[in-house]
């Protein structure tokens, strides 16, 4: 073979392995909750190459889904940036390869409780899932109306999926969670939003994204792509049908009036940019400011854009 011919074939192997078109079929572990904003990974399968296959796992917290990814249980996960900004912290190898979702979160009281407003907080017990965009959300929450969440409030771990029933039984007075559990919380009569608790400025409404770890991307980068392909896929592809989207996402027990509400506060994503990385560098700020780290991690390591630069948002049917 000429050095010419020999030159083609292997760029012509490289663009091959990009999209993963041609690749060897794969078998992808999928790690997310069962919630509508991170419903995508339920959609792979319809839009991975011919071939591979995608089994996804439902898991209540994103420490669990790191946990399991970095023990080899899972090739993929979500998790809010919040926690894969404290991974980083840690020296632990992950990577974030494309975003999941904005917005999705609320601070919700009882309906029929005193608070009025988040000073009437103080002395309150309040869920929280610690190590999550809700968590810096709350503590930032708290901080900006003067109270302290170690010497003011009592902040109780609940997991995301028993928030609501805690409220509704009394076991907490308040509860930052994603959606629909606030949503769920005020159509039951039981829970009042007292706030929706979105950054301004610098951090924005960046929430989730998706996580790989770094031998992911330095043995696999095709295997990889083509997640991130199939991801960019389904989420636009839900972007367009909303009522698929929230058909789905009512299979996983929420009512469909339920979600009607919710949805208004939710914002499916894949891609990511200069600009998010530099909000996430924002939000990295204002977890140090909070004690909730001690120094940055490395966004130039903890954040690879070329995935979602090479994003092939055609159909596998195409």
């Amino acid at each position: 073979m000429s050095a010419l011919r020999l030159a083609v074939a292997v760029l012509t192997a490289c663009i091959v392995l990009t999209h993963g078109h041609a690749a060897v079929a794969q078998h992808f572990r999928v790690g997310t909750w069962k919630t509508a904003q991170t419903i995508q990974p339920f959609f792979y399968q319809e839009f991975l190459p011919a071939g591979d296959t995608a089994e996804v796992f439902a898991f209540t917290n994103p420490a669990d889904q790191k946990t399991a990814l970095l023990a080899g249980s899972l090739d993929i996960t979500g998790t809010t940036l919040a926690h894969a900004i404290q991974s980083a912290v840690m020296g632990q190898p992950v990577v974030v390869v494309a975003a999941l979702c904005h917005k999705a979160s609320a601070l919700v009281v009882r309906s029929d409780g005193p608070v009025r407003t988040v000073a009437d907080l103080r002395g309150r017990r309040i869920g929280h899932v610690p190590g999550t965009m809700h968590e810096i959300l709350l503590r930032e929450t708290l901080a900006a109306a003067g109270l302290s969440p170690t010497t003011d409030v009592t902040l109780v771990r609940v997991d995301f999926f028993d928030m609501a029933t805690a409220l509704a039984q009394g076991a907490i007075d308040a509860f930052l969670s994603g959606e629909p559990f606030p949503s769920v919380a005020v159509a039951r009569g039981y829970g009042r939003i007292l706030a929706y608790p979105y950054y301004d400025g610098a951090v924005g409404t960046i929430n989730a994204a998706l996580l790989v770890t770094r031998a992911m991307i330095e043995q696999h980068p095709a295997a990889v792509q083509r997640l991130v392909d199939a991801h960019a896929r389904a989420t636009e592809a839900l972007r367009r049908d909303r009522n698929r989207w929230l058909e789905r996402a009512q299979s996983f027990g929420t009512p469909r009036p339920v979600l009607e509400q919710a949805a208004g506060n939710i914002e499916l994503a894949w891609a990511m940019d200069a600009a998010f990385i530099g909000r996430a560098r924002a939000l990295g700020e204002r977890m140090q400011a909070l004690g909730v780290i001690d120094r940055q991690p490395d966004y130039d390591r903890l954040f690879d854009l070329r995935f979602v630069g090479h994003v092939d948002l055609r159909s596998t049917a195409e």
